[in-house]
């Protein structure tokens, strides 16, 4: 037993010393967005009452597309991770989305984006919503 705890030590001393002579990354914290408004300027409601459910989707928009108007009940945010998107909402104000942007979205105002480029624009959106609430509610056209 003596010698297993002798090996243990052995190994562990080897670990360290050979961690110490590794150089570690710094790691980098860089924030994106922090907000109490959408991006059009409106004030972010307070989260409603009931089980809390957090929803992520990575949404792929293709080329020449217009997405459905539409408005969101719930708090969310997102980045877009690859091509151009623009957002408009029913008042007319337009954002302009590149690559790495982010956006803190319109809660219960309908909206739409639309992918004007040549290719896909690929955008992770972040719901802070509850477990009776939809993320998001089509409007008929």
């Amino acid at each position: 037993m003596r010698k297993i705890k002798e090996l243990y030590l052995l190994i562990l001393l080897s670990l360290l010393i050979s961690c110490k002579s590794t150089k570690v990354a710094e790691i980098k914290v860089e924030k994106l967005a922090e907000t109490t408004k959408s991006w059009n300027g409106d004030i972010l409601p307070k989260y409603p009452e009931g089980s809390p459910k957090i929803t992520v989707l990575k949404i792929t928009i293709p080329p020449k597309t217009k997405l459905h108007k539409h408005y969101h009940p719930v708090i969310n945010s997102g980045i877009l991770l690859k091509g151009e998107l623009k957002v408009v909402d029913i008042d007319g104000h337009t954002l302009i989305l590149n690559e790495g942007d982010v956006i803190v979205e319109l809660v219960n105002k309908i909206h739409y984006g639309v992918n004007e480029g040549k290719k896909p624009a690929k955008i992770v959106v972040f719901y802070s919503g509850t477990v009776d609430l939809p993320i998001t509610i089509v409007e008929e056209e």
